[in-house]
C-alpha cells in the first residue's frame, strides 16, 4: 500500500511540476513579447477602471457645471487643476467619463462575445460533424448574415426594440457568431476523419460524446484567439453605434458618445474628441497585440511548450 501511495504522490508531483514548467515558459514568452505585455497592461487597466470606477473617478461623470464648461486639460491656458483632461461642453469631467465609459465597453464586449462565441461554436460543431442538410442550413444563414450590412441590421433592431444596453448586446452578438461557426466547422471537418475519432466510433462512442468530449477540446484554442480579437471589434462597434446615436443614450457616459459630443468642438476644444479616441485606439491595439501573442502560444504549428 505504501508503495502504491508513494507512486501516486510521485505521479501527482510530476504532473504538477509539468504544469508549473509550462506556465513558466508561457510567462517567459510573454516577457519577451513587448507588444503582448503592453496589451495585457491595457486590458488590466480597462478591467480595473470598469470594476473600481467609483473609487478611481475624481468626479461624478454625469454632474453638470456649466460655469466650468470647455475647460482645457492641464498645461493649457485656462486649465483647472481639478480636471486633468479638462471638461466637456456641459462642464463634466473628461477623466471621470472615460473611466465610467470603460464599464459600458466591458459589459457590452464581454456579453456580446460570450453569447456569440457559445452560439457560433455550437453551430460550427454541429455543422461540421453532421454535414449534409444541417451544414447547408447553417452555412446559408451565415452567408445571409455576412451579406447583411451591420448598420442596417442595428437600425432595424434598435428601431423595433429600442436603444438600451440589452438590445445593443443582442445586435453585436448576432453579428459575431459567424466567424466562430466557420472556424470551428473547418476544424471539425479536419478532425472528424482522424484515427482517434474512428477508434471512438469503433468502440461505440455516441455522437454527443465524440462532439463534446473529443472534438470540442480541440477547437478551444482557435476560439480563444477569436474571442480576444472579437473583444476589440465589439468595443469599436459599440463606440460606432454610440457615435451614430444608436447606442447607450445620454447621460450614461460611453466612449463613442463622447466622440459624438466632441466632433462639434473639434476646432475650438480638441480634447473632447481626442482623449476618447486615444483611449479607444490604445485599448483596441492592446487587445489585438495580446490576441496575436495568444495565437502564437496556442498554435502548435508555431510553438511548442
Amino acid at each position: 500500500m505504501r508503495i502504491v501511495e508513494t507512486t501516486a504522490k510521485t505521479a501527482d508531483f510530476a504532473e504538477w511540476e509539468q504544469r508549473a514548467t509550462r506556465w513558466r515558459k508561457v510567462l517567459g514568452k510573454l516577457k519577451e513579447n513587448k507588444g503582448a505585455v503592453f496589451g495585457l497592461i491595457m486590458v488590466l487597466f480597462v478591467v480595473a477602471s470598469g470594476i473600481f470606477a467609483p473609487l478611481l473617478a475624481p468626479h461624478d461623470p454625469i454632474y453638470q457645471d456649466v460655469e466650468k464648461r470647455l475647460h482645457p486639460p492641464i498645461g493649457q491656458t485656462g486649465a483647472d487643476p481639478r480636471h486633468i483632461l479638462g471638461t466637456d461642453h456641459l462642464g463634466r469631467d473628461i477623466v471621470s467619463r472615460l473611466i465610467y465609459g470603460a464599464r459600458i465597453s466591458l459589459v457590452v464586449s464581454i456579453s456580446a462575445v460570450a453569447f456569440s462565441a457559445v452560439l457560433g461554436t455550437i453551430i460550427g460543431l454541429l455543422s461540421g460533424f453532421y454535414g449534409g442538410k444541417v451544414d447547408s442550413i447553417f452555412m446559408r444563414l451565415a452567408d445571409v448574415q455576412l451579406a447583411f450590412p451591420f448598420i442596417l441590421l442595428a437600425i432595424a433592431i434598435i428601431a423595433v426594440l429600442g436603444s438600451n444596453l440589452q438590445n445593443i448586446i443582442i445586435v453585436l452578438a448576432i453579428t459575431g457568431w459567424v466567424i466562430y461557426a466557420r472556424v470551428v466547422r473547418a476544424e471539425v471537418l479536419s478532425l472528424k476523419e482522424k484515427e482517434y475519432i474512428t477508434a471512438v466510433r469503433a468502440l461505440g462512442g455516441s455522437n454527443g460524446r465524440i462532439i463534446f468530449k473529443h472534438l470540442f477540446p480541440n477547437v478551444i484554442p482557435p476560439c480563444i484567439v477569436i474571442v480576444t480579437l472579437e473583444m476589440a471589434r465589439m468595443i469599436i462597434m459599440e463606440a460606432a453605434l454610440s457615435f451614430l446615436g444608436l447606442g447607450i443614450q445620454p447621460p450614461t457616459p460611453t466612449w463613442g458618445g463622447m466622440l459624438a459630443d466632441g466632433r462639434v468642438y473639434l476646432v475650438t476644444s480638441w480634447w473632447l474628441a481626442t482623449f476618447p479616441g486615444l483611449v479607444i485606439m490604445l485599448v483596441v491595439l492592446g487587445i489585438n497585440l495580446l490576441g496575436n501573442w495568444l495565437r502564437d502560444i496556442l498554435d502548435p504549428r508555431l510553438t511548442q511548450l
